[in-house]
């Protein structure tokens, strides 16, 4: 199965904003955007995650690559498509949900922790790979699973991830994360979310900018 691409980004990082409400939305998300986000993940153990979900596709630029996390089935894939997602992150590999996900044109990243997972997740048309969580398995371990895997699957790790681990991963070439709690914790204003999204940006930058 074809793969669908991740989307030119300047920073390949996801976003991911649990415990997010509708009316927080706008404002959250509207923060990560203006200081260079360009990807959103609404985990769908949220508050009313499809209306989120449907606000930020709404409000982000084309650009954007705004979806779900913690996408469990095939039914939560049709619901996402119908609010405009295009992002679908799972804590899992269900080959039937990145298949059919596939077939609604949506970026799929499943989360792996095994060979075996990275592997199915592979054969089935994944984007890109969730190592989760990378605290567990560390760089080494990402970097050995990552040896028998296709050269054309993006890599992400995520989970106990921060702008102080950057370079530790950029060792191992992984350029792509997905950050929760470092930058974003129910309760958090959109200001606070917007100076955590500059930090980690600028992070960033001081990484991996001379690559």
């Amino acid at each position: 199965m074809n793969r669908i691409p991740l989307p030119p980004m300047k920073y390949p990082l996801i976003a991911i904003l649990r415990g997010l409400k509708p009316a927080e939305t706008e404002g959250v998300v509207g923060a990560l955007m203006e200081t260079g986000f360009t990807a959103i993940e609404i985990p769908l153990n949220s508050p009313d995650p499809f209306r989120s979900i449907e606000i930020a596709v709404k409000m982000a630029p084309a650009n954007c690559l705004i979806g779900a996390g913690t996408v469990l089935t095939t039914a939560q894939v049709e619901q996402l498509a119908d609010v405009g997602g295009r992002l679908m992150v799972s804590p899992n590999v269900e080959p039937s949900v990145i298949k059919f996900a596939v077939t609604k044109g949506m970026v799929t990243m499943p989360g792996v922790f095994t060979p075996t997972e990275a592997l199915a997740a592979a054969g089935a048309g994944a984007t890109g790979l969730k190592f989760f969580p990378a605290s567990v398995l560390g760089p080494s371990g990402i970097a050995a699973i990552r040896a028998v895997l296709p050269s054309d699957i993006e890599i992400a790790a995520v989970g106990g991830v921060a702008e102080s681990n950057f370079a530790d991963y950029a060792k191992i070439g992984i350029r792509s994360f997905g950050l929760g709690s470092s930058l974003y914790k129910p309760g958090m204003t959109a200001a606070e979310v917007g100076e955590r999204a500059k930090a980690t940006l600028e992070a960033y930058d001081i990484v991996y900018g001379g690559q």
